[in-house]
């Protein structure tokens, strides 16, 4: 007998059926997964468990705020720039509390997990049928 599908628990969402070429694919990613992948996904994990950042939230950001607040995080840092106030290029849906800058790296992972809510986003409308250029 040849296994077809593997019954796998997926953190974020219920329990889902996977083929097994994407576990393996899966299993291959997470082996050679660096710390910084590790870590922007730990961090989009965070999003979605304290911030309460889910699926339903991100996807009401169709305005791709989540991608200009990625880029502020991104952005290199001026001498003499006041991180205390949000960049002029922050989204202006966002307050300015949810501006928090803190070191050069964290600010960087914070941005890709910030793009990957964004992409992940995108796919879900996609699923659904809108189109995003």
């Amino acid at each position: 007998m040849q296994i077809k599908e593997v019954r796998m628990l997926d953190i974020t969402k219920p329990e889902t059926t996977v083929d097994l070429r994407t576990l393996d694919r899966q299993l291959r990613v997470l082996r050679t997964a660096t710390q910084a992948a590790i870590d922007v996904l730990d961090e989009r994990q965070r999003q979605i468990e304290k911030e309460d950042w889910t699926e339903q939230h991100d996807d009401e950001h169709d305005d791709e705020s989540m991608a200009a607040a990625a880029a502020c995080y991104a952005m290199p840092r001026r001498i003499g720039q006041n991180m205390r106030i949000p960049p002029e290029a922050w989204p202006d849906s966002w307050a300015d509390k949810w501006w928090k800058p803190k070191d050069r790296r964290r600010d960087l992972v914070r941005a890709a997990a910030l793009l990957v809510a964004e992409i992940e986003r995108i796919d879900r409308a996609a699923l659904r049928g809108e189109r995003h250029d």
